[in-house]
């Protein structure tokens, strides 16, 4: 369902596209038609050396068809919004027929055609590309799931919508947050296929192993961090590492690095008389803001009002 439009909004650039009379997915080739379309500006954002991007837009037409096949996995979560009626036909079958409504998650494998005929769209959309050249072991098998249409699942509504509202506001999170976040996702999508989901295991990380990822935490939290950075650290497949972290100190490896930017910038913020925006880049953030709105939550105050009560004066 991923289109894009006339101008293509990516962070730290912008890149022109012709508009013309139809829409175009993100990724693939085939055929589309459309009639009454709207265009609008999509918002990408990817991650260097991570096989995904994101991808989120409105899309507003009368009436579209499309036969089209991706090299890319999609996850599409309808933000808000609906159809009047949607029909997605693959491999010669109908998989879905009815409408697109706010809250529906849709997936499709790499590779596999789909035929959509769509009336009356009016929605907001986020998607997630993974490409299946460079996804971690525990999304390897993606590629045999089938496509699947409009599902309902709070879980990956919510981790979507979060991260589609941080990046729309400029923040963009770490490589090990997506990373994590496409290791649960990747286990949602399994359940609605009703394929079994192997437990997991509970083996704990050496002291020795957790503390050379804490090391090489603490030398890079300037820079970004991603789960297969620390995975490789510790010496441990990423989606084994991220579990076994968590056994071991109570953290998910994301929310651990977030953790310890945080308590850096507590003690620049103490110590030194250094502005919010140079500890914002310190401390690993993507801009200022994205430091005060992590800071407040994670602490309850804002760096400024922190700072002042810990130094009056200030």
């Amino acid at each position: 369902m991923a289109m894009a439009h006339g101008r293509r909004r990516v962070f730290g650039s912008v890149e022109h596209r012709k508009i013309d009379m139809s829409f175009r997915p993100l990724f693939g080739s085939g055929r589309i038609r459309t009639a009454g379309e709207q265009p609008a500006q999509p918002t990408t954002a990817s991650w260097p050396g991570s096989s995904v991007v994101f991808d989120r837009r409105r899309w507003t037409c009368r009436e579209a068809e499309l036969r089209w096949t991706a090299p890319h996995h999609v996850l599409v979560l309808t933000e808000e919004g609906a159809t009047s009626q949607t029909s997605i036909r693959s491999d010669g079958k109908m998989v879905y027929e009815g409408r697109d409504r706010s809250g529906a998650i849709t997936f499709v494998p790499a590779g596999v055609e789909r035929l959509g005929a769509y009336r009356d769209v009016d929605l907001t959309y986020s998607a997630l590309w993974i490409d299946p050249r460079s996804i971690s072991p525990a999304s390897e098998h993606l590629k045999d799931l089938p496509v699947l249409i409009n599902k309902s699942d709070t879980v990956i509504s919510a981790l979507l919508k979060s991260l589609s509202s941080e990046i729309s506001n400029g923040h963009i999170p770490d490589s090990a947050y997506v990373d994590h976040l496409i290791a649960l996702v990747t286990l949602r999508i399994r359940g609605f296929a009703d394929e079994p989901v192997p437990a997991p295991r509970h083996d704990s990380l050496g002291s020795r192993v957790v503390k050379r990822v804490r090391d090489y935490v603490d030398a890079h939290l300037d820079g970004d961090i991603s789960l297969g950075d620390l995975a490789d650290v510790a010496g441990v497949a990423s989606d084994s590492f991220a579990r076994r972290f968590k056994v071991t100190t109570g953290f998910a490896p994301y929310a651990y690095v977030l953790e310890e930017r945080i308590r850096r910038s507590e003690a620049l913020l103490c110590e030194t008389d250094t502005t919010l925006s140079a500890i914002a880049l310190a401390c690993g953030f993507s801009s200022q803001s994205h430091f005060t709105t992590t800071f407040k939550r994670l602490r309850g105050v804002t760096p400024q009002a922190y700072r002042s009560k810990v130094i009056p004066e200030s």
